[in-house]
């Protein structure tokens, strides 16, 4: 089964993290520019509250065998500093049910089809 790991982290790690995951054999990546906020409602400063702090969302889908090795790095390379901060991110794990390659409209994997009852 292949899984989904949406990935939401700070703009500054990105490079690091895409980087890691490359290293780690998980090439296929798409990177999206996001804005939001977290269970600490955005960053105040002085009178000012800014709600829609800028982000970047990584996705990437793998076997799920491989989950918590790409978790792992996921986590490692994007929290800030030996302990986190707020503000280091979320990651969100779904199940894929299917894939489609866009210029041959083949499903895969091939495999699925072929089970027999």
């Amino acid at each position: 089964m292949k899984i989904m790991i949406k990935s939401i982290i700070r703009p500054e790690k990105t490079n690091a993290v895409m980087a890691a995951l490359m290293e780690a054999g998980f090439p296929a990546v798409t990177r999206i520019s996001v804005a939001g906020r977290g269970k600490q409602r955005g960053i105040k400063i002085g009178e000012i509250t800014y709600d829609e702090i800028p982000k970047e969302m990584l996705i990437t889908v793998i076997d799920e065998k491989a989950k918590d090795f790409a978790l792992k790095t996921i986590m490692t390379t994007a929290k800030s500093g030996e302990k986190g901060a707020f503000g280091d991110g979320k990651i969100f794990v779904s199940p894929v049910e299917e894939t489609y390659t866009i210029s041959s409209g083949i499903r895969e994997p091939e495999e699925a089809e072929e089970v027999t009852a």
